[in-house]
């Protein structure tokens, strides 16, 4: 077998094991031993196959890692609709209690709900904004 063989059979293995784990990380080095074995097809000796593979793989997961720390630290989970299908959603406020909450039906059942930040109470249609534990954050919609 040649060096080029043995690179796509280790490539094809990562992305079958990646496949089955839903492990992104191994996407990212098996980009590495793609580029192993295309230095193997340009008839490149093994010792620089290898640190073609190392220097490709391991750049692609530190890239990744960087990318997933930058994007993912400004949203919490209670804001963000990727995570809470809730967000976005709409409810009907009819009154305010004197201490700035209310109850909303919402999917069938009673929720407690407060004005977002710098939001007045109004009534009418609102917006789920944030979702803290049992309670909804909503802000008025405006028509």
């Amino acid at each position: 077998m040649t060096d080029s063989t043995l690179w796509w059979l280790f490539a094809g293995a990562a992305i079958v094991i990646e496949l089955l784990t839903g492990t992104f990380y191994l996407l990212m080095l098996a980009t590495g031993l793609i580029a192993g074995a295309l230095a193997a097809h340009a008839g490149a000796a093994l010792t620089v196959q290898i640190v073609v593979a190392a220097v490709v793989g391991g750049g692609a997961v530190m890239g990744w890692n960087l990318f997933r720390q930058k994007n993912a630290a400004g949203t919490r989970a209670g804001t963000n609709p990727d995570v809470n299908l809730d967000i976005g959603e709409t409810v009907q406020v009819e009154s305010w209690q004197p201490d700035g909450s209310t109850s909303v039906k919402y999917r069938g059942a009673l929720w407690s709900a407060v004005p977002a930040a710098g939001t007045p109470p109004g009534l009418g249609a609102h917006r789920i904004v944030e979702v803290r534990g049992s309670q909804l954050v909503v802000e008025k919609l405006e028509p």
